[in-house]
Order: structure tokens, then sequence, then C-alpha cells
């Protein structure tokens, strides 16, 4: 397990530099996002079971891409597809490439949001103060939490106080956190979250439900890493997707599916994709707007006119790109 030292260095190297779904039937889950208005949760993070990871978390990086409804289907509505952002790997996202060129021009910004990756960070835990009356607590009470960016910056904060002593995971000296949900602006606002003052130690229920279950591994949450051929068939739904295409089975099916549709040629259930595990993919909380990216061009108000670009002039763009490289 990381010390409080090594979390923060490394929370300190990152931000220096950055400056230069169903749940597999387990409900392990917990969908804070559920909550009403006005009310809180008060959960107890605990450790990853990867021993190797500092951190107490994983982060996850996803990018929906919408289609026109499915090929081959009348009256489809549309569906969206999940696929893994390579960059959470540490790998240049083909995708991502494309749409950071977007944000050098104001008319193409809200395109580029679309696209832009969604992260999350996974956690686990138990849960001390439920608000949600129909969210029982399962056999196994650690539960997972899929933190969106504006708590997870108050987590992050957090830790660099100089005044927090021990880890918030500690078994003994852990601080409880107690996520509040409000709105602003017409989006649910978590910015009243925060930490516990005093430190509590797990109960005796706690203490023998991680002897009895463990910890998880949080990486096994992850999607798999695309593989090349992969990273190709992504980059092809991306520029199905902008060009207003439907979905197309045939040519996708077995690599990316929207949620509920079956592999070609297979009768049973299905997943999202061959390359996402679904215990976690399924379930999200709403898009956090947190995550947006910063636009390179001055703020200003995009007229409707200005937004209006349209889908074939972006895939000229993207074209005449690849022939020039």
């Amino acid at each position: 397990m990381a010390s409080l030292t090594e979390i923060r260095a490394r929370l300190a190297a990152a931000e220096s530099n950055k400056n230069g779904q169903s749940t597999g039937g387990d409900n392990a889950i917990f969908p804070h996002w559920n909550m009403e208005e006005g009310n809180s949760a008060t959960v107890r993070f605990l450790p990853d079971g990867n021993s190797k990871n500092t951190f107490f978390w994983v982060e996850r990086a996803m990018i929906k891409l919408p289609f026109n409804g499915v090929k081959g289907e009348m009256d489809s509505k549309q569906v969206v597809v999940q696929v893994p952002c390579v960059e959470m790997y540490g790998d240049a996202c083909p995708i991502l490439a494309e749409v950071r060129t977007w944000f050098k021009d104001k008319s193409l910004e809200d395109m580029g949001r679309k696209y832009w990756k969604k992260r999350s960070y996974i956690f686990q835990g138990f849960v001390r103060e439920n608000p949600l009356t129909d969210n029982k607590t399962p056999e196994n009470p650690i539960r997972r939490f899929i933190i969106g960016p504006q708590i997870f910056q108050t987590i992050k904060s957090s830790l660099m106080d100089p005044d927090l002593e021990e880890l918030p995971t500690d078994l003994m000296r852990g601080l409880d956190f107690r996520i509040t949900k409000t709105s602003k602006g017409g989006y649910a606002d978590y910015s009243t979250s925060k930490w516990a003052r005093k430190e509590s130690a797990l109960t005796e229920v706690e203490q023998e439900a991680l002897k009895a279950f463990g910890l998880f591994n949080l990486n096994d949450f992850l999607p798999k890493k695309p593989t090349d051929v992969e990273l190709k068939v992504m980059k092809e739904m991306f520029e199905a997707s902008v060009d207003g295409q439907p979905y197309d089975p045939e040519r996708w099916g077995q690599y990316f599916r929207p949620p509920g549709m079956n592999a070609p040629g297979s009768s049973g259930s299905s997943t999202e994709s061959t390359v996402a595990k679904p215990a976690v993919i399924e379930e999200d909380p709403p898009f956090d707007t947190a995550d947006e990216p910063v636009s390179s061009t001055a703020s200003s108000v995009v007229q409707p006119k200005e937004n209006a670009r349209k889908a074939e002039d972006i895939l000229a763009m993207i074209r005449n790109r690849q022939k020039a490289s």
C-alpha cells in the first residue's frame, strides 16, 4: 500500500506534467447519482487490491460514439457505442488526435465536446449511510464507486492538504467521505462533498467483511487495451458516427456493440463490446461538465449558424489530413 507521501508526490507530478450499465447482477456499484437533490451518502474508501497501484483508485476514459440507428433495422432509434480511449494506457488515441484539432475552431467546439473522452475514477469501499431506499447492500458489502471529475477533484485536492496526517483509507485512522448532491445550472452538483473531520476505525462488521471477501483489484474493471485491429475499427466507427451513418453490426459487431446487442452469429446475451468488461461499463454517472476540455479559442457564445458546420466538412478535414500523412 502506498504512503500518503507517495500519493502526494504522484499527484504533484501529474499536475506538473499537465501544466507543461448493469453491474453483473451483484449490485456492487453504488449509484450515488440516483440520490435526490439535497441528499448525502457517507462512504468509506478502501485501498486497491493491487498493491502496485500508488493510488486507491484507477482512472477510466471512454469515448461515446452515437449512431443514427442500426443498419438494416426499420425505425431504429439512435444507439451509442462506448469505446476505450487508449490514453488511459499511456498511448496516443487516434480519435482524440483528431478531436483536439476541432477546438481550434469555435464552430467545431460543440462537436468536439460530443466526442471528447469521458473520464471517471473507480474506487471501492463501504457505504455507511445510504439514502437510496431501493438500493440494498449486497452479500459482499464492499461496493465499487464510479466517481466523476468534480468529486474526484475534491478528493485529490484534500489529499494534498498538509494537515492530513493519515491516508483516508487507513483501516483504523481513516476518514469517511460524504457525497452530497445539489444542483447548479440545471446539472447535478457535488461541490459540497467533503471528507469527515474526525478519524474513525472500520467497525467489526466491516473488518470481518474485508477478511471474508477481500479487496477488488480495480484494474479488473477497466476495459481491455484494444489491439491494433480494434484501434482501426474504432477510428472507422468514429468517422461513420461523425458522418451520421447507422451502426453496422456486420462491420463492427465482433468488436464493439451497443448495449443489448448480440455478437454476430450469437443467440446468447451480449455485452457492449468484446474489448470492454461489462461489470463497470453499463452503469455510468451522467456526464460531468467538470470534464469538458478547455477551448484554445477565446471564450464566446457559439451562434447556431456557426454551429451548423456539416459533418462532411469535418470528414473532409480528417481525410485530407490522412492523405497528407
